[in-house]
């Protein structure tokens, strides 16, 4: 929901597998928002029931989504053209860690059992490790790029930190990361603490997050 208000009317925006796809449910009323797939789709609109699903039109998560009028189709080639032509105004991905530099890393390679954290949680399988995949294209192509995840692992480790230890997307990407504590600008000065939630005071925030976080001028609490 809080993703959903950083899109501007007639914007093009991807949203990653996870918790990014479920942004498409909560574009304000009379917004007009252009949802891309990589996979080779303009236009489409929220998640839709079962009962209404059609299952050769679905999102980055495999979730069926719902057609709106005009909505077009076309190959992965065409579709990757847009990434990298510099077409797609804001990428909203997951992420395991985000670097104080703005740093992505969203894959692994290996053996899910040799990492710690909430990887398995986070992909949704308990076997394969979440490769690199478009991802990469749409870090460096998109015009801005959102991180939306849970501010820590499951283990209580933070996954803002000073460095990335897993294998990076792409590096200096993101502009804005928003968790189920904070919303935190990625600045030349540092991470700066915008919005955080409610029942929660900044010393808390910080105390799970690994580098020194910049409190704004003009904090305030995540409204949706």
């Amino acid at each position: 929901m809080r993703a959903a208000r950083e899109f501007e009317d007639g914007m093009v925006v991807n949203l990653g597998g996870g918790i990014p796809t479920l942004a498409c449910n909560f574009v304000p009323e009379g917004r007009e928002v252009l949802f891309h797939a990589e996979n080779g789709a303009l236009g489409y609109g929220g998640i839709a029931s079962t009962e209404t699903a059609d299952w050769d039109l679905f999102n980055a998560s495999f979730q069926p989504v719902t057609p709106l009028p005009g909505m077009s189709f076309f190959a992965h080639d065409e579709s990757f053209a847009l990434i990298r032509g510099g077409h797609v105004d804001i990428s909203v991905l997951g992420a395991l860690e985000v670097s104080e530099k703005g740093d992505l890393a969203n894959w692994v390679a290996g053996d899910l059992t040799t990492f710690e954290g909430d990887i398995t949680d986070w992909i949704g399988l308990d076997r394969y490790p979440p490769a690199v995949g478009g991802a990469m294209d749409l870090a460096i192509g998109a015009k801005r790029v959102i991180v939306c995840m849970l501010h820590t692992t499951r283990n209580g480790q933070p996954k803002i930190v000073k460095e990335c230890k897993y294998e990076l997307t792409a590096s200096r990407c993101v502009s804005l990361i928003i968790t189920d504590l904070a919303v935190i600008e990625i600045t030349p000065q540092g991470l700066v603490l915008k919005e955080i939630t409610p029942g929660w005071e900044p010393e808390d925030v910080q105390a799970v997050t690994e580098p020194r976080l910049i409190l704004a001028s003009d904090i305030k609490e995540i409204s949706l």
